[in-house]
């Protein structure tokens, strides 16, 4: 019987140790990832806005931004930029058009407000990993000066941005809106 519990206290250290360097793997794909911008992302995969084409998130200055680690593409997030905050999808698209329009006739510098209107993620942790490297690119920029949500109006949705740092601006009749302070 003595011999029993030293080697149940070695194998349950053996396994914490184990356990430890396998959660340490797990999130070590975060540090060598990097923002890119896409040209297309596959929207049958974003659990937002399906709807929505390629063609619309990358029109009138829109972008589609991916974190890429090993040539794969672990999250994605969608953004508008605009002078306003808009309440739905709609305003989003006529907001966009007349920031880009306005910008063509001055400094090329496409609205102030990035709107992230849908996120998604791949692998566990990628989608607070973009968020914060999106925050890290609107802080560099000379431009946009405030990083807000146009979200669904989904508890998870909610539950994300808050946990994330963002505070709610407002619900609206579709969407709810959260902004994070740059």
């Amino acid at each position: 019987m003595k011999n029993f519990n030293p080697r149940i206290k070695a194998r349950i250290r053996k396994n914490k140790q184990i356990i430890k360097k396998e959660i340490n793997n797990f999130f070590d794909w975060i540090k060598g990832a990097e923002l890119v911008v896409l040209n297309e992302c596959n929207t049958k995969e974003d659990p937002v806005r399906p709807e929505l084409n390629n063609e619309f998130r990358t029109n009138y200055g829109r972008k589609i931004y991916g974190v890429k680690y090993k040539n794969e593409i672990c999250a994605v997030m969608c953004f508008g930029f605009t002078n306003e905050i808009p309440r739905s999808v709609n305003e989003l698209d006529l907001m966009t058009k007349d920031a880009f329009l306005k910008s063509t006739l001055r400094d090329q510098k496409i609205g102030k407000i990035a709107i992230a209107y849908t996120i998604w993620s791949k692998k566990k942790g990628g989608g607070k990993l973009i968020v914060k490297e999106v925050f890290k690119m609107i802080k560099k920029s000379n431009h946009l000066n405030r990083l807000v949500t146009l979200s669904p109006l989904t508890k998870m949705a909610r539950n994300f941005h808050l946990h994330n740092g963002a505070v709610e601006l407002q619900v609206n009749d579709e969407t709810q809106n959260f902004e994070y302070k740059v």
